[in-house]
């Protein structure tokens, strides 16, 4: 992806990204290396595979440190002569949330925490935070717009990254930093390693006459293809007229659980799937802290140019045939 003139001038110098041998954090990395921008990317590799990052690696552009955020004192050479910092590092699975909070704690706001420490002693410009849908539990509007309030997850998950959103806004008002927070719908596409599409194909590769739902099926949620998110992440660096932005980023639409078990086994060939849902937690749901009807505003964004290329019905079938 071409990066636009107003993209790119704030990502003059080395740009830090932090998960960036995860699924979406590696599609940044490429975006960055092919537009010739100098990147160094922070991974411990728990998620994040160096495979993510074949298309980037050989780059003179390009350099790896295999370090966790918790290396507190390491961050010091992290953070040298960078001026942008985008920070996805991040435990990214919401269902290990209920019996283990602690994980989504420690790898979110205690991490994000560290870095933040770090970054106001450095010479850090702007942080840009992926952050989640899920920081909205299950709103009263939907679509659900970026001022919405009062804000109450219902998962580890969604809380912890909803205490790193108010972190990055103290420290940017503090320490005249700026930050970005994008709010991601369910993102898709190659490189995933969980989720819905990801769960559904590894179910089908062992038995291709059944397959089993999460929950009733009747979860809807609005999904964006990789390819829209990092689109829309780097056309809002352009787009920042506050100290803290927070812009929402999805699609126009939304679906259900079982319309993607349909798109998923129909992707992949087969034919007279049997498919049965468990029934779910707490009206259906598919796990505790699963949202069940989630579908972000993004008219803020539209007002200013960006809409995603794909529905989410789309980004969907295209997502499971760049998995399989």
């Amino acid at each position: 992806m071409k990066l636009s003139d107003d993209s790119i001038k704030p990502l003059d110098g080395i740009t830090l990204v932090t998960g960036g041998a995860g699924f979406i954090g590696s599609h940044i990395v490429d975006t960055l290396i092919s537009n010739e921008l100098k990147v160094r990317v922070l991974d411990n590799l728990s998620t994040g595979n160096l495979t993510n990052l074949i298309n980037s690696k050989s780059s003179k552009n390009f350099h790896f440190v295999k370090k966790d955020l918790s290396d507190f004192e390491s961050l010091n050479d992290v953070l040298k002569n960078i001026k942008t910092v985008f920070h996805l590092a991040a435990n990214p699975e919401v269902r290990t949330g209920y019996d283990h909070p602690e994980v989504s704690f420690k790898a979110n706001v205690q991490n994000t925490f560290h870095l933040l420490e770090k970054i106001r002693r450095s010479g850090v410009e702007t942080i840009a935070f992926a952050s989640t849908a899920a920081v909205y539990g299950e709103p009263e509007i939907l679509p659900t717009p970026e001022d919405h309030g009062s804000l109450f997850p219902i998962s580890p998950y969604g809380a912890t990254k909803l205490a790193c959103e108010a972190l990055i806004s103290s420290y940017c008002h503090n320490y005249g930093i700026n930050g970005l927070i994008f709010r991601f719908a369910n993102i898709v596409g190659a490189r995933s390693n969980h989720g819905v599409i990801w769960d559904f194909v590894n179910k089908l590769k062992k038995d291709q006459k059944k397959l089993e739902v999460l929950g009733d099926g009747k979860q809807s949620k609005s999904y964006l293809h990789v390819s829209d998110c990092v689109e829309g992440f780097f056309f809002c660096l352009s787009k920042m007229k506050k100290r803290t932005e927070i812009f929402n980023i999805g699609n126009e639409d939304k679906t259900d659980v079982l319309t993607i078990a349909n798109i998923v086994y129909n992707c992949m060939g087969l034919k007279d799937v049997k498919i049965s849902t468990t029934g779910g937690v707490d009206g259906g749901r598919g796990w505790k802290g699963d949202v069940k009807l989630m579908h972000l505003d993004i008219s803020k964004l539209k007002k200013l140019g960006w809409s995603p290329k794909l529905s989410s019905n789309s980004a969907i079938e295209l997502a499971t045939k760049e998995i399989l």
